[in-house]
């Protein structure tokens, strides 16, 4: 008979389990949706905006629709990774979306406008952070070691002797010296300025040369120098009212980097770190060159 078949049992069995646990879990409006991609003009706006901003006319009615096409798409692929799983323990999303929280941390910081007073306050107490570096102007001529070997410093200091009390535009002190391949007047340099051009040692020694006349010679990283300078101007902090702006917006950065930092602690406080007893980086250290080179190799860009 074929109502002793034990597939027709087993179906049976299986057709009872399912509308017992459909009367039990019965799908809601939340489920559906959840399956429900919609799009709102606000939606087709910012795709247009994005479009445009790109450099292009504002797109056809059939452009619009490939664009409209493309955000399902995304939706789509979004919502089915996420059902997947496939956002758990991968490195790249954690890492955007430790950036999201980043920029939700600027946002908050940056609801207030510092009143001036404010400002003016939190500048006297952060005055260092404006100091305006020491400047130098001078002129020099160069004595270079490809042309006269080891003699070329003995050569720049017994042209030193001839121009002692010598005026900047001396017309021997051309005369005496080799051609620069750079400039041999520079107006209103600080030390960086002269330490990329020059090197720091030549920087530290021109900043300690009295204006007025030849001295020198000093080295470079090109060779030896001969050195007029006509003024040094010390470092200073300039007063408030020049450097407002700037202080303001020293002040907007300070408040984000103590909002993010205030923040994380509240997030980390709720949550228990265990690291190993042993603490020891040579205990994870890769075990041959072979081995960096796998991991580098697997590390995310």
């Amino acid at each position: 008979m074929w109502l002793r078949e034990p597939l027709l049992h087993f179906l049976l069995a299986g057709a009872a389990l399912f509308a017992g646990y459909s009367s039990l879990h019965p799908t809601t409006s939340g489920d559906g949706d959840r399956n429900r991609i919609e799009l709102t003009v606000d939606d087709l706006r910012q795709l247009t905006i994005a479009w445009v901003a790109q450099g292009r006319p504002a797109p056809t009615r059939e452009e619009l629709e490939h664009l409209a096409e493309a955000r399902v798409r995304e939706e789509v692929l979004y919502r089915e990774a996420l059902a997947l799983g496939l956002d758990r323990d991968d490195t790249i999303v954690k890492r955007r979306l430790a950036q999201k929280m980043e920029f939700l941390f600027e946002d908050v910081a940056a609801l207030r406008e510092p009143a001036r007073a404010q400002l003016q306050a939190w500048f006297e107490q952060h005055a260092e952070r404006f100091r305006r570096p020491a400047r130098a102007t001078f002129l020099h001529r160069y004595f270079s070691p490809d042309r006269r070997g080891a003699g070329a410093r003995d050569d720049a200091a017994r042209a030193q002797q001839v121009l002692a009390g010598q005026p900047a535009d001396a017309p021997q002190a051309a005369a005496l010296a080799d051609p620069f391949m750079f400039q041999e007047y520079y107006g209103d340099r600080s030390f960086d300025d002269l330490a990329r051009v020059f090197g720091p040692a030549f920087a530290r020694d021109l900043f300690q040369l009295t204006p007025g006349s030849w001295q020198g010679p000093i080295e470079s990283g090109y060779g030896w120098h001969l050195v007029f300078v006509d003024s040094i101007t010390p470092s200073y902090v300039p007063p408030f009212e020049d450097v407002e702006p700037e202080v303001k917006s020293a002040w907007i950065e300070d408040r984000r980097a103590t909002v993010r930092q205030q923040a994380f602690e509240a997030m980390r406080a709720r949550y228990a770190v265990v690291l190993p007893q042993d603490f020891d980086p040579a205990a994870v250290a890769p075990a041959s060159v072979g081995d960096l080179a796998a991991a580098t190799a697997m590390a995310p860009e």
